[in-house]
């Protein structure tokens, strides 16, 4: 089993900045990637951001330029600093682990965007 532990959300006015962690632990032996999804009330979950164990790294166009995925290999965490940030940011953020064979999830953290 894998666990995965997810902090930083929150509110934050329109421009505003937030950093996201996701801590791994448990069996992640061959953890290849971690990605972050999102999901807005009323919307499908979306692929946010990905990083590979390599560093290679891909974005959802509607946050490129404003969003960095990045990882600490030895804490196996990822990290997701989010900058500039707009009202349709807001949604729940979900960290995952790809393992071979399955995923593994997140309880998720809320971030708002709000005035």
């Amino acid at each position: 089993q894998v666990q995965l532990v997810e902090s930083g959300g929150g509110l934050v006015q329109p421009g505003g900045s937030l950093r996201l962690s996701c801590a791994a632990s448990g069996n992640i032996f061959g953890m290849t990637a971690m990605s972050w999804y999102r999901q807005a009330p009323g919307k499908q979950r979306e692929l946010v951001t990905t990083i590979t164990r390599g560093g290679n790294t891909a974005y959802a166009d509607s946050v490129k330029g404003r969003f960095t995925i990045s990882r600490d290999n030895a804490k196996n965490t990822a990290y997701l600093q989010m900058n500039s940030l707009k009202f349709e940011d807001t949604a729940v953020y979900y960290c995952t682990a790809i393992l071979p064979g399955r995923s593994y999830w997140g309880q998720g953290t809320q971030v708002t965007v709000s005035s």
